[in-house]
């Protein structure tokens, strides 16, 4: 659904009522400094805190990259959602009311925010059934499991709410729909239930099963997970993805191990449900589950939100299954880990027991498991001790495939000195107490790094004549884009909605003073028109009558209200004319912040700042490829001079 202009008061609402603070904090972690917040830059890599929150401004800025803004501004760059969205999020989650400047889609908009309320109000009505249920006499066979087999406390099954799920094939169906008039179709579409394959009506997902709720960071029931007592595949059946609920963008229990992980500076990622749960009970606060899936990005960037060092600890089960699902977590922020994005551990227990196993058979069980997760080794020993793990290396063949597979775990090492201890560490595993081959391994591991690596930093960084830039002035195209969205904006009123939300949506400004000056005459005046008023144009009208009150800046733009036979042709093809001067204005944008980068890359010294180096080059790259996507874009959609007079 295409999202309607969203109403300036709505807008200035949400502005008054969205705290940064607590918008911030949950993407990067903020500690208290006099009366502002400070913590690492979400948006580069830097070791120090340079980003500050202001509660009083509500704003945040960073003295590292210059990034800053408002709440809104902030989610827009972090979430790369668009303006509109960002509102719409915010407005649900402070309940700000939804005005549109589109009456007639006002209705369809308030629809789709009212149906998550009621999807919400759904899950929670059926997390207090399954409550309700595991104390009477059918959910007594299963509280005896928790309490005995599982040896959880009243206090710890209260804490994680969990229920029963009643044999019958449509108890909870009947107790929703029947008894608390919930509608069907949202019933089903929370999860709860499926329609029948033969003949009509529906039945409940889950039955006869301990039912564990699912809770998003704010707390709030999205899903369940069913645990079978009896032997019955699949053991865990999970609730399917809904608009509340997505598997891979949810971990188990971080609504309740956020400020731990904060406090710890840590988070410890386990793969069941009761893992979790019996590492809360013995007071390791900091765990959560990820719902017997590999770990993915999407929660991996969850977690790294309450951890200033990044540090995440896996401790899945110690069997194959276990180890292949590390491998996969591994593999999927393999990237973030080579770069010290986060600092990811596995640890693996004892005798392959999992977390639950182990604080059920271990004396002093949680502080051994606290003494275990300082010692767990970073991934990549980890890995390579995997490697060497069972194989015979005294067989030539095998020692060479273990070999090539070392070498190419070291390869995407990026920091020298890293790349070097773990040379060493790899010739140490391979040689088996053997100096001399361990001598020789590394110098062999060191030539073939030399030999396959071109140095991460180069040198031909382009200057500022490169073909990447406009052929224009940074200030001669601004001054074409501008002038032509609002001689759009002024002699083309069906098309003003579409140049406010590509504004909105790309987060651009008028740049140019005389612009800026027109554009905030056209937005205080806009609202003062009423629908009564017949005039052919009437913000042009009113727009010209400002020449009199301020005629100085009124002549900049004075050219812009009289159109001649040339500049109605330019803007004949509307649209494209708007994403083009978009497109100008964008890049425009990345050319100032590519010269900021290549500035701040030539004061950095390699030997110190090679992190900071590297960025930069990478933020370089990156703005070059943007601009030439952007340049492509803008010579197949805008001419590249345009007579305006």
């Amino acid at each position: 659904m295409q999202i309607p202009r969203l109403h300036p008061d709505t807008i200035e609402q949400v502005k008054q009522q969205a705290d940064i603070v607590d918008v911030i904090s949950e993407r990067v972690v903020l500690r208290k400094r006099g009366k502002d917040y400070v913590g690492l830059c979400p948006f580069h890599d830097e070791k120090s805190p340079s980003f500050t929150v202001s509660p009083s401004k509500q704003l945040y800025y960073c003295f590292g990259c210059n990034a800053g803004g408002n709440a809104i501004k902030f989610l827009m760059e972090v979430g790369k959602q668009s303006f509109a969205d960002v509102v719409l999020d915010l407005a649900h989650r402070y309940q700000v009311p939804v005005q549109t400047l589109a009456p007639e889609k006002r209705q369809e908009l308030q629809r789709k925010l009212s149906l998550l309320d009621q999807l919400y109000e759904i899950v929670a009505l059926a997390k207090g059934f399954y409550q309700h249920v595991l104390r009477q006499p059918q959910g007594e066979a299963s509280l005896s499991y928790l309490k005995v087999k599982r040896r959880l406390s009243e206090e710890t099954i209260q804490q994680f709410q969990l229920g029963y799920a009643p044999q019958g094939w449509d108890t909870l169906y009947r107790y929703l729909v029947e008894q608390k008039n919930q509608p069907v179709q949202l019933v089903e579409k929370a999860g709860l239930i499926l329609p029948r394959k033969e003949g009509n009506g529906y039945y409940d997902r889950f039955r006869n099963r301990i039912m564990i709720p699912i809770h998003d960071v704010q707390g709030r029931t999205i899903g369940f997970g069913g645990r079978t007592t009896i032997d019955e595949q699949p053991k865990y059946l999970n609730s399917p993805e809904t608009p509340l609920f997505n598997k891979g963008k949810t971990l188990f229990g971080l609504d309740k191990a956020r400020d731990a992980i904060s406090k710890q500076d840590k988070a410890v990622v386990v793969e069941g449900y009761f893992d979790a749960i019996a590492l809360h009970a013995a007071g390791v606060k900091n765990a959560v589950a990820s719902l017997g899936t590999a770990l993915s990005l999407d929660q991996v960037r969850l977690l790294l939100r309450y951890s200033e060092s990044k540090t995440i600890i896996l401790n899945f089960d110690a069997d194959a299954a276990g180890n292949k699902a590390a491998e996969r977590a591994i593999g999927e922020i393999a990237d973030l880990a080579y770069k010290g994005q986060v600092q990811l551990r596995v640890l693996n227990l004892p005798e392959g027991k999992d977390p639950d196993e182990f604080l059920s058979h271990a004396t002093d069980a949680a502080q051994k498991y606290q003494e275990l997760l300082q010692t767990s080794p970073l991934w990549i020993d980890w890995q390579m001790n995997r490697l060497v793990m069972g194989q015979n290396l005294k067989q030539g063949d095998i020692f060479q495939q273990v070999s090539q597979k070392m070498v190419e775990l070291l390869t995407k090492i990026e920091e020298e000195s890293q790349r070097i201890y773990y040379i060493s560490q790899a010739a140490e595993r391979l040689a088996s107490g053997n100096q001399q081959l361990k001598r020789q391994l590394e110098k062999s591991f060191i030539a073939q790094f030399k030999k396959q690596n071109q140095p991460i930093l180069k040198s031909n960084v382009k200057k500022d004549n490169s073909p990447l830039l406009p052929k224009s002035s940074d200030r001669n195209l601004l001054q074409i884009a501008e002038s032509l969205l609002l001689i759009v904006y002024l002699h083309c009123p069906e098309y003003r909605e579409i140049i406010i939300e590509t504004l909105e949506e790309k987060d651009l400004i008028f740049t140019l003073p005389h612009h800026r000056f027109l554009w905030q005459q056209i937005l205080e005046l806009e609202p003062t028109i009423s629908e009564s008023n017949r005039t052919p144009n009437p913000l042009m009208s009113l727009i010209q009558q400002r020449s009199i009150e301020f005629p100085k800046e009124m002549a900049q733009v004075n050219h812009l209200f009289h159109l001649s036979e040339k500049g109605v042709e330019d803007i004949i093809r509307t649209p494209m004319v708007i994403r083009g001067a978009a497109a100008c204005m964008e890049i425009v944008s990345y050319e100032k912040h590519r010269r900021y980068c290549l500035e701040k890359w030539q004061k950095l010294d390699p030997t110190r700042d090679l992190k900071q180096k590297e960025y930069y080059w990478q933020e370089l790259k990156l703005a070059d490829k943007q601009i030439k996507e952007l340049e492509a874009f803008r010579q197949s959609n805008f001419l590249d001079i345009i007579d305006l007079t």
